[in-house]
């Protein structure tokens, strides 16, 4: 019995085993866009006075005590018309002391239309950020079935990113 034992552990066994493997490999090469942002300039009217009386006429009638200022049911091109305000001193001989003021906003913008990744900008009084676009130049990126991935350097504005993914899964 001893020997039929023995022989049976020469015997050649069977395993059962599930390998699979998975190499995913991936590249990216990007080249940065031009963009221009801008804000428009707000219209403002402020009057301010002491010893002042403020009125507006609008169609051929005066209406005391009241201060005029902007007209937003009138639009042209996004900027409101103006109504004026008419002062007259109110204690005759008194001091008096009148402030007024007026900005005039930003008209809005007609489109802008790049050429060659420059657009030509509107003249704002707000804010304006321009980003100024890449330059691909000799941007290249080689990716390697082992892995390796080589990238060579563009110019402003761009990257590269490669990544090899490897899974061995045994069952």
């Amino acid at each position: 019995m001893k020997k039929l034992f023995a022989l049976l552990l020469f015997l050649p066994s069977a395993v059962f085993a599930d390998i699979k493997q998975e190499f995913v490999t991936s590249a990216q090469i990007t080249v940065d866009m031009p963009y221009v942002v801008t804000n428009k300039a707000a219209t403002t009217y402020t009057l301010s006075g002491n010893n002042i009386t403020p009125s507006v006429t609008s169609g051929g009638s005066t209406t005391s005590g009241q201060i005029g200022g902007l007209n937003v049911s009138s639009l042209t091109a996004g900027v409101p018309a103006m109504i004026s305000t008419e002062t007259s001193v109110t204690s005759a001989g008194s001091a008096f002391s009148k402030t007024e003021s007026l900005f005039m906003g930003d008209a809005t913008p007609s489109t802008v239309t790049p050429s060659a990744g420059i657009a030509a900008l509107p003249h704002l009084s707000g804010q304006t950020t321009i980003g100024s676009g890449g330059t691909a130049g000799t941007l290249a990126l080689t990716s390697l079935s082992s892995g390796v991935h080589t990238c060579s350097a563009g110019g402003s504005g761009t990257s590269c990113i490669g990544s090899t993914k490897v899974t061995i899964t045994i069952d």
